[in-house]
C-alpha cells in the first residue's frame, strides 16, 4: 500500500518509520534540498515521546545529542540573578524529559529510516485529486503520481491542510505572542545554562547545547493582534522583532544586531490550529498539520512524535483501510491535543509575564519549583487544574504485533 507522506522533519519520518515496519510502502516529500540542518530551535521531549523512540531504537543516539542544560539563570532589571534548577523545574512537567535542537532530532529520525524509504527532497505537492480507491497527486517539480493514501505533515502552515480543507485563517487562534529563534557566536558562559531576560510582555533567552559551536537566542513577546507580516518574509518578520524590543537592556542591543549576519531565522506566531476532524476521505493530517497546541508553549513536538506512532498503528491495526484507522486515531488523541492547547495557554501566560505582578510571580514560581523536594513537587503537580502533568498521564497502545 503506497502512502505519500508531506513533511521530513519530525511527524513525518516518525511515521514513515512505523509505517514501513508494519509493511506498508511510504513516500516522502519535502521541500528542503536535504534533511533540514539550519540552526534549528530546542524542543521537548516527553514521556510518551521518549517511550516510542525508544522503541525505535533511537533513545542512545536522541540522549547524546541532548543540550544538556540543566540550569537556568533568571535576570529581571534591578533585580539579582536567581539560579533556577530545570531538573527539578521539568520534573513538574514529566518524570522523563529530554532537551534536543530540532534539526539534530530530524536528523536522527530521519536517518533511522536506513535509506529505505524514498525520499523526493526539493519538491513539494501542487494538487492533490482523490476518488474512492486513492489519491492523484501533482508536485510542484515531479511527475504526478497515484497513492492510495496522503498524509500531511507539513507544520503549521501545511500545504496538504489548504489544498484539502481551506486557508489556514479557517482554523488557526492566534494566542496573542510571537517567537523568533536566532542562530549567533557562543560570546556567553553556556556551557550547561540557558540565561533568561525577562521583562513586562517582553522575554529574551540565550542557550546553547553540548558540542555546539555557537548559540541560540529566542525572543517572544506578547502582541494585541496579528502582526501583518508573512510567514515567508524574513526581512520583514526581522523589523518585527527589532521593533519589538527596541529599549531593552542587557545584551538584548547586541543580540538584535546579529538578525542580519544570521546564518538561520525562525520566526512565527503562537498560533493554536483547532479543527473538528483532520481527516477527509483518503488524507490525513498529523503533527503541527492537523492540531498544534502552540511552537514552543504546549509540547507540540512529543504530541507529533506520539501522532505519528498512533497513526501508523491505526493503519495497520485497520488492514490500510482509513474509514476506520482515520477516525480511530483521531479518537484516540483527541484528550491529548485538548490537554496540550490547555498546556499551551498556561505556558504563554507564565513565559512571557503581561505585568509587574506577573514578572515577580514568575521568578517565585520558579524559585519554589527548583527548590522543593521532588516528591512534593510531584503531588502538587498532579493535583493542579491545569494539566500540569499531561504528559504522563497519556497511554500509548502498543502496536507491535503487526511489526514485520
Amino acid at each position: 500500500m503506497r502512502i505519500l507522506i508531506s513533511g521530513a522533519s519530525i511527524a513525518g519520518p516518525v511515521l514513515a518509520y512505523w509505517l514501513q515496519r508494519y509493511g506498508f510502502q511510504p513516500t516522502l516529500v519535502e521541500r528542503a534540498p536535504g534533511v533540514r540542518k539550519t540552526g534549528g530551535h530546542a524542543v521537548d521531549l516527553f514521556r510518551p515521546a521518549i517511550e516510542i523512540v525508544e522503541r525505535m531504537g533511537l533513545l542512545p543516539q536522541v540522549h547524546n545529542r541532548s543540550t544538556g542544560t540543566d540550569r537556568m539563570t533568571l535576570l529581571r532589571e534591578g533585580k539579582p540573578p536567581l539560579e533556577i534548577d530545570l531538573v527539578r523545574v521539568m520534573a513538574a512537567i514529566s518524570d522523563r524529559h529530554l532537551e534536543i535542537l530540532r534539526d539534530e532530532l530530524s536528523e536522527v529520525l530521519h536517518g533511522a529510516l536506513g535509506g529505505g524509504v524514498e525520499t523526493l527532497f526539493g519538491d513539494s505537492i501542487r494538487a492533490l485529486r482523490q476518488d474512492e480507491t486513492g489519491v492523484d497527486v501533482e508536485f510542484e517539480h515531479g511527475a504526478p503520481r497515484r497513492f492510495e493514501l496522503v498524509i500531511g505533515a507539513d507544520g503549521l502552515h501545511s500545504g496538504v491542510r489548504r489544498l484539502v480543507f481551506g486557508p489556514e485563517s479557517d482554523f488557526s487562534h492566534f494566542l496573542g505572542a510571537y517567537l523568533a529563534v536566532l542562530t549567533l557566536p557562543h560570546q556567553l558562559e553556556l556551557s550547561n545554562r540557558a540565561l533568561l531576560y525577562s521583562s513586562v510582555r517582553r522575554v529574551v533567552g540565550v542557550y546553547s547545547a553540548r558540542n555546539l559551536p555557537d548559540a541560540r537566542a529566542v525572543f517572544m513577546w506578547r502582541s494585541e493582534r496579528p502582526l501583518p507580516v508573512h510567514h515567508r518574509d524574513v526581512a520583514g518578520q526581522k523589523q518585527c522583532v527589532r521593533e519589538a524590543f527596541a529599549g531593552l537592556g542587557w545584551e538584548v542591543p547586541r543580540l538584535l544586531a546579529e538578525l542580519e549576519p544570521t546564518p538561520a531565522f525562525y520566526f512565527d506566531s503562537i498560533t493554536q490550529l483547532r479543527m473538528d476532524s483532520w481527516s477527509r476521505g483518503r488524507i490525513t493530517l498529523v503533527g503541527d498539520a492537523g492540531y498544534c497546541p502552540g511552537p514552543a508553549v504546549g509540547g507540540s513536538t512529543s504530541l507529533a512524535v506520539v501522532g505519528a506512532y498512533v497513526l501508523a498503528g491505526e493503519l495497520v491495526a485497520a488492514g490500510g483501510d482509513p474509514v476506520r484507522a482515520f477516525p480511530a486515531y483521531e479518537a484516540a488523541l483527541q484528550d491529548y491535543v485538548r490537554d496540550s492547547r490547555v498546556f499551551a495557554l498556561q505556558t504563554t501566560r507564565q513565559l512571557i509575564p503581561d505585568s509587574r505582578t506577573a514578572l515577580w510571580l514568575q521568578a517565585q514560581v520558579l524559585r519554589a519549583l527548583g527548590g522543593l523536594p521532588q516528591p512534593l513537587l510531584r503531588t502538587l503537580s498532579s493535583l493542579s487544574h491545569l494539566r500540569t502533568r499531561l504528559h504522563d498521564t497519556v497511554q500509548v497502545r502498543d502496536y507491535s504485533q503487526f511489526c514485520q
